[in-house]
């Protein structure tokens, strides 16, 4: 039988803000951050859990555990190996981080279903959903919305 979808928000909607919780999610989420900006893999990977999912939802297309999250991170670090993400928006809960980004980058390589790249800078606004897990105390994964200008 699948889960009613609708019950599994109420109670994400209902649960409780703890403040040692929000800033595990806070602290976690600057890491990942930090070590995104670096292109450090290894770091990326220590904020996640091992089945950890990353969907671009745009395209449907979606990596499985931390080799498929590496992979997602080796495939957009080579597509824009100058990419900068400006912080527009965060909102942090116990549910996870939802955060909004202005992203630029010089487009090098095939990536997601984006046109060929021809060498040309990119801007695109950028949402990401980092669901939290409670147990693990790290990130499920991201699901990435990107809208090129």
């Amino acid at each position: 039988m699948q889960p009613n979808l609708r019950t599994d928000v109420v109670k994400s909607i209902r649960r409780r803000v703890d403040l040692d919780e929000y800033r595990a999610i806070r602290r976690l989420w600057i890491a990942h951050s930090i070590a995104e900006e670096a292109h450090d893999i290894p770091g990326l990977m220590a904020t996640l859990t091992e089945d950890c999912v990353y969907t671009v939802v745009n395209s449907g297309a979606s990596w499985h555990g931390k080799t498929g999250a590496t992979e997602f991170y080796q495939q957009l670090l080579t597509a824009f190996p100058d990419v900068h993400f400006d912080l527009q928006n965060i909102v942090i809960g116990p549910q996870g981080v939802f955060e909004e980004a202005f992203a630029t980058g010089t487009y090098q390589s095939q990536w997601s279903n984006m046109p060929s790249p021809a060498g040309q800078r990119l801007e695109f606004a950028v949402t990401i959903l980092f669901p939290w897990n409670p147990r693990q105390k790290l990130f499920s994964g991201e699901r990435i919305y990107f809208f090129l200008k």
